[in-house]
């Protein structure tokens, strides 16, 4: 399914050099950013407390975490079950105590709806938290691994390095942006960096499956003008599925409240900067470690069959 065909190919490979120089730029801006700001690590990494509160009626959200920032507190309020439960997510502060923290927020709440509720109240440990940063690096680096091994296998290795700096690039521009803004690093902020892992190799295996394919077809074509046929040819599915994904995506931002905002957010800054380095990293990377048609067309030994068929004649 096409919106458009393009009949002209698009020259990208002739700033390959350019695009390269810019993501190197943008990457070296964002590992900056993480090692001089840091994550801003929500209390499942840093530790804090749960408040769960139970409310006569629909708990209004939004009014709540407004109270709760008109008192001087930092808190995630959401909903929690039904909508009528919320469940309060705040830092602790050195010489704080859970309890003492939830009497304070119940205080505060109860001015605001006497009908309000204390359920539970947990603390979160900080040793919990090091386990979840611990196995949240380990999940990324499982999966860059399985990503190479994988296109290594279908493809070749050249493509395998490709795809996972590109993807890698991807991961640490959607970091950079939270070290950047500060914004809020958490458990679904780190399913969603791992989501963009596996949706970005996506779109480098369509983009690499038509390099080859092009190699097998463009005989006489160079390296760059097989790439450039590629990626030409792929750029209405491009702009279809990331078009489609993308409105999904606004949606959960918009419509999505404060529990999926981050999340949303990660996932728009994956896809965007997915487009970018599946077409304009990985394939340059492709042609410079230097993919050629002979890597996959088996050469054929038709002179020494020639030669055997004389000689027999």
């Amino acid at each position: 399914m096409e919106f458009f065909k393009i009949r002209r190919t698009i020259p990208f490979m002739r700033y390959a050099l350019i695009f390269n120089v810019i993501s190197l730029i943008t990457f070296i801006a964002a590992v900056f950013f993480l090692v001089h700001r840091g994550l801003n690590y929500s209390i499942e990494f840093t530790g804090g407390t749960l408040i769960e509160v139970g409310y006569h009626d629909a708990a209004k959200v939004d009014a709540i975490r407004q109270a709760l920032e008109k008192a001087g507190y930092k808190a995630e309020a959401q909903n929690f079950g039904s909508s009528r439960e919320v469940l309060i997510r705040m830092h602790l502060e050195a010489n704080q105590s859970s309890s003492d923290v939830a009497q304070k927020v119940m205080g505060v709440l109860k001015q605001q709806d006497p009908s309000a509720e204390l359920r539970r109240v947990e603390f979160v440990g900080p040793q919990v938290g090091r386990e979840l940063v611990d196995l949240g690096l380990v999940a990324l680096l499982v999966t860059a691994v399985g990503i190479v091994c994988y296109l290594w296998l279908r493809f070749e290795w050249r493509f395998g390095v490709s795809g996972i700096i590109a993807n890698l690039h991807d991961v640490v521009i959607i970091l950079g942006f939270f070290a950047f803004f500060q914004w809020e690093f958490s458990l679904p902020v780190l399913a969603a960096v791992l989501a963009v892992l596996g949706y970005s190799v996506n779109e480098s295996v369509v983009v690499f499956d038509r390099v080859r394919e092009n190699f097998r077809k463009m005989r006489k074509a160079s390296t760059p003008e097989v790439i450039d046929s590629a990626i030409t040819g792929v750029i209405s599915r491009t702009i279809i599925t990331h078009g489609c994904t993308q409105m999904m995506v606004t949606t959960m931002l918009i419509f999505g409240g404060q529990a999926l905002h981050y999340f949303a957010l990660a996932l728009t800054i994956g896809i965007l900067f997915g487009i970018y380095s599946s077409v304009l990293v990985a394939s340059p990377l492709v042609m410079w470690l230097g993919a050629k048609r002979d890597q996959f067309i088996k050469p054929t030994h038709r002179g020494r069959r020639d030669e055997h068929e004389g000689a027999v004649v």
